[in-house]
């Protein structure tokens, strides 16, 4: 196939037909959402504020298998249809295959909320270099948080095409923006720094038929930040303007927003949620 260059101007699409009231507007009703890595912290909180909107659920997991059975009580609760799947991120083929599978089950797929990722723990990357520990930490963030991006990408990226519709929204960091002190993680910073950038960059590949935004979320109280000592939270608070981790519910509202027709004009956006650190 020729590689294709963008030599024409887009052609003119014909807006939506939307709500008139603005509740409804964020109304997911209807709507298809997965959320991976959705056992715990933020992608659980997600799965459960896009579940009390309306949506039926495929919530992905990698390893934590207890999220089978709070796909059984989401559904209960909020009496709608949520299937859990067991889907590492990292595997190419078992995404393909789990999209496939999702499809197959409901039909379609409106909103893809990418957000499995794991963390660098192994500080300064010389020092990590020198003991011997830094390549298997490297590969391991690189290929959860930016190849699992892609290959979720890829093929929800197709039923997306396929459907005229769509809504993949992304889970970036501040990270990704700024550099964060005093822990050194110049690999996490540099794998969401490029998930923002290649979702921009689908922004403008996708805009006829689907929208790509990212979330950047600041320091959260969530287990990804388990392994960090009180000092080191206490240093984070004391760079925070306000004072503080945040939430996770206290996201719930910006994926909403990206997932809904309350967004149907924005694309290539980032949204950070994290008590204005970034504007320091």
């Amino acid at each position: 196939m020729p590689y294709t260059l963008a030599t024409e101007l887009p052609t003119p699409q014909e807006p939506p037909k939307l709500a008139s009231n603005v509740l409804d507007l964020f109304s997911l009703k209807g709507k298809v959402a997965v959320v991976t890595g959705a056992s715990s912290g933020i992608g659980y909180a997600v799965a459960e504020g896009l579940a009390q909107a309306g949506a039926s659920l495929a919530v992905w997991y990698n390893s934590n298998a207890a999220l089978v059975e709070r796909a059984v009580e989401l559904s209960a609760k909020y009496n709608v249809k949520v299937v859990a799947y067991q889907c590492p991120v990292t595997e190419e083929a078992k995404v393909k295959k789990t999209i496939e599978d999702v499809i197959q089950e409901f039909g379609k797929i409106d909103v893809f909320i990418a957000n499995a990722g794991v963390p660098w723990t192994k500080g300064p990357l010389v020092e990590a270099a020198e003991s011997g520990t830094d390549t298997d930490e490297w590969n391991k963030v690189i290929h959860t948080d930016f190849n699992g991006v892609y290959y979720c990408a890829k093929y929800v990226g197709a039923q997306f095409k396929r459907q005229g519709s769509g809504s993949m929204v992304i889970t970036a960091s501040m990270s990704g923006h700024i550099v964060n002190i005093p822990q050194l993680q110049a690999c996490y910073n540099a794998a969401k720094a490029g998930v923002i950038h290649f979702a921009k960059s689908l922004a403008v590949e996708w805009a006829g038929f689907a929208r790509v935004n990212t979330v950047s979320p600041g320091y959260i109280a969530t287990p990804i930040s388990n392994f960090v000592d009180e000092d080191l939270k206490n240093k984070w608070h004391s760079l925070i303007p306000m004072g503080r981790e945040g939430l996770p519910q206290e996201l719930v509202g910006a994926y909403l927003y990206f997932a809904s027709d309350a967004s149907t004009y924005t694309t290539g956006s980032d949204l950070l949620v994290d008590g204005a650190y970034c504007v320091l």
